[in-house]
């Protein structure tokens, strides 16, 4: 079965909790990488980096780790998120901006407004959204 991003996470919580999914994302975000933990907020889509080949593109782990946090959100996780803002990967660094966008991640605020002047314009645009919500949020 082929679920979305959103629908592995909220079947995950279900099953296992919210506070296991959490710490599931959060361990990806420190490195520890193993196929259950990937599994767990990616799906199958993960299969293929056990696959005793060597791959570069290990950085979808902290992707699907943000995207993770997305729908199993704490504010534990504020920390992790703004650290992100500093990755290699743009495309991390725009989940994060996702991340602070959804859940209004007010303390990650002057953090991610630097990320509007980042190299990448998914990752400036993804600040822009993010700075414009929590100044709405705080009118």
């Amino acid at each position: 079965m082929d679920l979305t991003p959103r629908e592995q996470i909220e079947w995950e919580c279900r099953r296992r909790g919210k506070a296991a999914v959490l710490a599931d994302c959060l361990a990806l975000l420190r490195g520890e990488t193993d196929l259950r933990l990937l599994r767990s907020v990616a799906g199958r889509g993960a299969d293929k980096y056990f696959d005793g080949a060597e791959h570069e593109d290990t950085y979808w782990f902290r992707v699907w780790a943000m995207r993770g946090l997305l729908w199993s959100w704490d504010d534990s996780a504020t920390n992790a998120v703004v650290g992100a803002f500093g990755d290699e990967a743009w495309r991390v660094r725009e989940m994060a901006a996702k991340v602070v966008a959804r859940h209004l991640v007010a303390e990650a605020g002057p953090a991610v407004a630097e990320l509007r002047d980042d190299p990448v314009p998914r990752v400036r645009a993804a600040a822009e959204r993010a700075v414009a919500r929590l100044i709405s949020a705080q009118a």
